[in-house]
């Protein structure tokens, strides 16, 4: 499978950045599941009779599988630019959706733990690619989530930590505090335009990860085991958001 079928390419989108933003996104990810179910019953079918399918056929539903994610993470990195903070916490997400969240999306390791518990039939030498992969995937998580939490300590530090300790101060002079005033807004927006940039680039890396590594597992994968691939991590998608609307209907009843 080529690096080209699942790269994220906004100038392959129609829509400008300008036209993203939480609702455009929800109303694009609601129509993104519903043509998820649809691809998760063709790759049913197929898994169904695998061996009655020629290859080809097989590859052409993977690349169309593939380009589908691809849409999403498209439409996600136009919307990053609009507005990374809610990425972080969806309001299209249920809650028990949110408790899998990893920088916006899901941890790239878990894309090996699924092929592990859906592809019965790996050989001794995938099985030794796919923990190699595994290894070198840890460090790269390590290192994002290490620049993570530097991003969230940053909050505590100045001038935002700084502007909250003013804030409860008196100030005499009228003239003082109103270029107090200045300094501290000029300060606050340059604050918030850094952690909205490190935001950014959080999540472009974590994406990139994330679609790296289902371009090396498919890969080391032969089309028939893609398919099962693909058929489990769109049933543990789907299956998670149905239980999670589920649990945060119950609750609402029962308060």
């Amino acid at each position: 499978m080529s690096q080209k079928s699942i790269r994220i390419n906004n100038n392959n989108n129609n829509n400008s950045s300008s036209n993203w933003n939480s609702a455009s996104f929800r109303i694009f990810f609601e129509g993104w599941l519903v043509r998820q179910e649809h691809y998760l019953d063709e790759l049913i079918s197929a898994k169904s009779n695998i061996y009655e399918k020629n290859e080809n056929d097989l590859k052409d539903l993977i690349e169309r599988v593939l380009s589908h994610y691809q849409q999403y993470y498209e439409a996600k990195s136009l919307l990053a630019k609009e507005d990374v903070y809610i990425l972080f916490s969806p309001i299209w997400f249920s809650s028990f959706e949110l408790a899998f969240l990893w920088i916006a999306g899901f941890k790239p390791g878990l894309a090996i733990r699924i092929v592990l518990n859906s592809v019965d039939d790996l050989s001794e030498e995938q099985l030794q690619r796919m923990e190699r992969l595994r290894l070198e995937i840890r460090v790269e998580e390590n290192e994002l989530e290490g620049d993570m939490a530097r991003v969230q300590e940053s909050l505590a530090e100045p001038p935002l930590s700084e502007m909250a300790r003013r804030s409860g101060r008196k100030l005499v002079e009228v003239e003082r505090r109103s270029q107090m005033m200045v300094d501290e807004s000029s300060s606050k927006e340059e604050a918030i335009e850094m952690l909205k940039s490190s935001m950014k680039i959080l999540v472009e890396r974590a994406d990139f990860l994330r679609l790296k590594i289902t371009m090396k597992v498919v890969e080391i994968l032969n089309p028939v085991q893609t398919v099962k691939l693909l058929v489990a991590a769109a049933q543990i998608q789907l299956r998670i958001r149905k239980w999670g609307f589920q649990r945060d209907a119950e609750r609402r009843r029962n308060r």
